[in-house]
């Protein structure tokens, strides 16, 4: 386990007043990539296997919103 403290970024295309999730990528290294909801920086964090990250990506890519 990593001593590390994630540091957290919203995406540039999150310019929509705030409703975004925030990724620690600088995790990913660990093998984990942590997601929490961006209005909620104390609420729960999901970790996702870089494998999982990847897909959440690619849905989120082709999702037409």
């Amino acid at each position: 386990m990593t001593t590390e403290s994630p540091r957290w970024f919203k995406s540039s295309y999150s310019s929509n007043g705030g409703d975004c999730v925030e990724v620690a990528a600088s995790l990913s290294a660990t093998g984990v990539v942590p997601v929490r909801d961006s209005k909620r920086p104390n609420g729960p964090v999901l970790v996702l296997s870089g494998d999982a990250f990847a897909g959440l990506v690619t849905l989120a890519r082709s999702t037409d919103m």
